[in-house]
This record gives structure tokens, C-alpha cells and sequence, in this order.
């Protein structure tokens, strides 16, 4: 009989290279999802992510052996806040338990924390807590920032370097990010899935950027004739939410830019496992990529909400 993992959101950014290796390993894939494409890979079983129905959340998880779990949001909007993600999360677990669920693969972020008034960080570390106080086998995997052809952050940085005049950096650009290859995150998740001791793992790439870099980079790559500027954080929040008024999308939140500005996506070396946890090198792979990073925006409204 072939064996069943269950993944959450196998038709998004990480869960669909998390899927991919599944099925070339020969495991069976059961995605809960709301949003299942018109057309999609026929040996990924589709059924619905409904928190609202605990003994039907757990039943989609009976006979999966290990759950690999990306489920969070980005930013609240509207009823769907940080604190309804948190909760979601812990049925989830409730769920897996119930339903003999044997490893939880779970997709966290680098420097959570209970104190930090970022509902983000703070969310995720509620949610790691609640892992580790359930019956589950687990590997918490803490990346920063995740690139690959589908991401939104690399690329939409892309696109406003091929289109403005002006690119504005908050605050002195210093700050830190190491982002790692989404292909590169699902290779760490599947071989976590095969193991049953727990682990924390920062899941972190091979280069280490300040946003300045970063940007430049990008830059460089698509061959921008931008104009960097540096101004105050408050003032970048001002020209994102024009922006995103003119795309129908939130651009940048003011969440975000403290996170980043307060190194919470640099863990250094500091990390439980030895570093680093990708191989793929962003320069790298932005140079294979130069002609199409940033040729169209990637919205986040239109992809989740």
C-alpha cells in the first residue's frame, strides 16, 4: 500500500516543491486546500482546509504519516488575523493527533518569540509552542525569506526596479536577510519527514545579505537604472500603499519593514543546525533568471485573499 503524506497547500509556493518531491519518492499526496487550480497534477488528492469542522479536519488527516504544514498568513485583513491563524494552527495539531498523524514537518520563521510585539513573530512562536507541547513527532524548519520562480518579494522587488524612476530603501539599508531556495527548503522538509527525532532548524541559504545588497543586486541583475534612495521607514509605508492602491494589492506592511529592520531574518550564527541548511545561491540563480525576475507582479491579494 503506498504510504500517505498530507500537505497543506500543495497548489502554493513551497507546499507545491514539498508535493513534487513527495510524489517522485513514490508517497501518496493529500492536499488540504481552498485553493485547488481548475487543473492540476491528478495524483495529488485534493480536499478542503475547514478549521470550522474539527472531527472533518481530522478524518483528512487519518492515515497520512507525516503532515507537512505551511499554513499561516502574511498579514491580517479583515476577519482573517494573526491571532484566527494561531488558532487554526493549533485545530491543525489537534487534528493531526486525533488522527495518528506520526511527524509534523511544520514551516515556521527565523527568530519567533513570544515577547515580540510583531503579531508575526509572535504568532509563529505560539504555534511552535503548541507543537511542542502535543503528542507529535516534529522539525520546526525556520527559514527567512524564500526565492524561486513563483515567490513575491524577490520578484516584485524585480518589478519596481525595471519600472521606477526611484527605488526608496528604509532607514540605512544595514539590516540583514539569508534568503533560501524554495527548492532548497522542500529537499530540507522531505528528509526532516523521514526522520522522528525533534528538531528546530534554521532553514537558511549560503549568502547573507544587508537589504542595500540585496537590492543592488536585483538591481545589477535586470539592469534597472533606478535611483536608490534611503528615507525614513514611514515614508516608504507612504509610497507602498500608493502603490499597492494603483495594483489592488498590499505592497508592504509596516509590520514588515520593522521586522526587517530589526534583523529578524538574520540568524547568523546562531542557528541549532550547522549553517547553512540551502546550497542554491540567490546571486546565482537571479543571474539564470535575469530576463524573466520581475517581468510581471505577483500580488498577494490575488494569490491568498
Amino acid at each position: 500500500m503506498q504510504a500517505l503524506d498530507v500537505v497543506t497547500g500543495a497548489f502554493g509556493f513551497s507546499g507545491k516543491y514539498i508535493s513534487q518531491r513527495l510524489l517522485n519518492m513514490g508517497r501518496g499526496v493529500r492536499t488540504l486546500t481552498n485553493h485547488a487550480p481548475s487543473q492540476h497534477d491528478s495524483r495529488i488528492e485534493a480536499v478542503p482546509l475547514d478549521f470550522s469542522d474539527l472531527p472533518a479536519l481530522t478524518r483528512r488527516l487519518e492515515g497520512a504519516k507525516v503532515l507537512y504544514n505551511s499554513y499561516w498568513i502574511r498579514f491580517g485583513r479583515g476577519e482573517r488575523t494573526h491571532e484566527l491563524a494561531v488558532a487554526n494552527s493549533k485545530k491543525l495539531i489537534q487534528a493531526a493527533e486525533a488522527a495518528g498523524v506520526e511527524r509534523l514537518v511544520h514551516v515556521s520563521i527565523t527568530n519567533p518569540s513570544l515577547e515580540s510585539p510583531l503579531p508575526y513573530f509572535s504568532g509563529k512562536a505560539e504555534v511552535e509552542a503548541a507543537i511542542r507541547g502535543s503528542k507529535l513527532s516534529y522539525a520546526i524548519l525556520r527559514p527567512a525569506v524564500l526565492f524561486g520562480d513563483e515567490d513575491i518579494l524577490i520578484n516584485n522587488i524585480a518589478w519596481m526596479l525595471r519600472r521606477l524612476p526611484v527605488f526608496a530603501i528604509p532607514g540605512d539599508g544595514k539590516y540583514r536577510l539569508q534568503p533560501i531556495f524554495v527548492e532548497d527548503l522542500a529537499t530540507l522538509a522531505v528528509e526532516q519527514g523521514q526522520q522522528r527525532e525533534n528538531a528546530v532548524l534554521n532553514a537558511v541559504g549560503p549568502e547573507t545579505f544587508s537589504y542595500d545588497e540585496l537590492v543592488r543586486l536585483i538591481r545589477e541583475v535586470v539592469r534597472s537604472r533606478s535611483g536608490l534612495v534611503h528615507v525614513a521607514p514611514q515614508l516608504v509605508l507612504m509610497g507602498a500603499a500608493a502603490l499597492g492602491w494603483l495594483l489592488r494589492d498590499v505592497v508592504l506592511t509596516q509590520d514588515e519593514i520593522r521586522g526587517l529592520m530589526a534583523d529578524l531574518l538574520f540568524v547568523g550564527s546562531e542557528a541549532t543546525a550547522p549553517l547553512p541548511a540551502g546550497a542554491t545561491k540567490l546571486s546565482t540563480w537571479l543571474r539564470d533568471h535575469a530576463t524573466t525576475a520581475g517581468t510581471k507582479y505577483a500580488s498577494e491579494l490575488a494569490r491568498h485573499y
